[in-house]
């Protein structure tokens, strides 16, 4: 599984109808409304970058109030126990 998190300008008389359109969009598994430099943070999580690519640019970039969009593919996931015991002292 291929996890990519989707950066997304909308327009912002938009963004809960936009961010909800999102959502119910098939491989994206979460969205969030941020501050910041972005409105809109979605995550992506399928079998392949192809089907990434699809669910990006094919639905995503089509949904309403979409203005333009950021992708970054993740290499590896962190649980807080991971990061936790990455910087213990042996403790």
């Amino acid at each position: 599984m291929i996890t990519a998190i989707v950066l997304i300008d909308a327009e912002a008389n938009l963004i809960p109808e936009t961010a909800q359109a999102v959502a119910d969009t098939p491989g994206v598994s979460e969205v969030y409304s941020c501050a910041g430099d972005v409105d809109l943070v979605a995550i992506v999580r399928c079998r392949d970058h192809e089907e990434i690519a699809g669910v990006v640019t094919g639905r995503i970039n089509k949904v309403a109030g979409v203005r333009t969009t950021t992708t970054h593919i993740a290499f590896k996931t962190y649980s807080r126990a991971d990061v936790e015991d990455a910087f213990s002292i042996g403790e």
